[in-house]
């Protein structure tokens, strides 16, 4: 993965030099391991710092809604599709975006890294051959790959971006026979009782510090629901009622619209499995409407738009 850095910079440099774009947004080499950055490159010069590797999670995707300039950004397969997703929703004309895909075989999960480590401080890592090797003062450590994917990620089915302008290398082979919803439907077979107490104790640590919200790439409502004053929908205490309204309610408004990119879990400073509500309502979705998220600029998603012929067994 690391020879996309220099296709992503020679692709930037290009754009800016020839005043294709205005911006080109990417990622960059972060100050701690595993931790890579956004980054906005907006002269040829800057686009040498831009960077690839398995940390680059982060989904840029969240930085492109209501912008008024012409925009260059690396887009890997989740990327593209909130993109997709925003165009529909006018969030940004195709036409101001140059999308530079970026094929993708995973990301890892720097927690699971963590654990590894049993405590050790790491100062590197490197990628071959499916393997990691940890570097840190005074030990190496060599990973199984495969083993330290986010777990969005190692039930993605959709690696390549479903919609580009310019390849940073050549797709790959996308995952088949995936699972994705095993533990949705672990928690479907659950009696009434056990489904609330999972729910209950998967939401207790919740800070309500919304950085599940700020780093998802479909919130962008002017004024969030959990910020509105007249009326109040939510309150602003730790109050389970309060943090389990937040929860669901924001599920909700992600029905149809989530990709499962995982940023949610990403930023969560406490390591909520947030996607275990979004999943549910992604394989609702795809039941009931056979939709699949940010495929195709043909297709809306099926709660933004009403056909005759929709289910209704739902409706009392």
């Amino acid at each position: 993965m690391y020879a996309y850095t220099d296709r992503i910079r020679e692709i930037a440099r290009r754009l800016l030099s020839e005043g294709r774009v205005d911006v080109v947004i990417g990622y960059r080499k972060g100050t701690v391991p595993f931790m890579n950055e956004p980054f906005a490159a907006r002269t040829p010069e800057q686009a040498d710092r831009l960077w690839w590797d398995s940390f680059c999670g982060v989904n840029l995707a969240n930085y492109l809604p209501r912008r008024t300039d012409r925009v260059g950004v690396v887009v890997k397969g989740c990327d593209s599709r909130n993109v997709v997703v925003q165009i529909l929703e006018n969030q940004i004309p195709r036409d101001r975006l140059y999308l530079i895909g970026a094929p993708c075989g995973g990301m890892l999960d720097r927690r699971r890294i963590a654990a590894e480590l049993g405590g050790k401080d790491a100062l590197a890592a490197e990628e071959k051959n499916g393997r990691v090797l940890v570097q840190g003062r005074g030990f190496e450590v060599d990973l199984d790959r495969n083993a330290l994917l986010q777990e969005n990620c190692s039930i993605c089915i959709h690696r390549n971006p479903v919609i580009y302008d310019e390849l940073a290398a050549e797709l790959i082979q996308e995952q088949v026979n995936v699972d994705r919803y095993a533990d949705v439907r672990q928690v479907e077979a659950m009696s009434p009782e056990s489904r609330w107490d999972h729910f209950e104790q998967l939401i207790r640590p919740c800070i309500r510090c919304y950085a599940c919200r700020n780093a998802c790439p479909q919130c962008y409502c002017p004024t969030c629901f959990v910020d509105e004053s007249a009326p109040q929908w939510v309150g602003k205490t730790l109050d389970p009622t309060d943090t389990r309204t937040f929860h669901f309610l924001r599920a909700y408004h992600l029905a149809g619209r989530c990709t499962d990119c995982g940023a949610c879990e990403r930023a969560c400073p406490v390591g909520i499995k947030v996607r275990q509500f979004t999943k549910k309502l992604e394989k609702d979705v795809k039941e009931l409407y056979g939709y699949e998220v940010g495929l195709s600029l043909e297709e809306r998603p099926p709660l933004d738009t009403f056909k005759p012929g929709d289910p209704e067994s739902f409706i009392m």
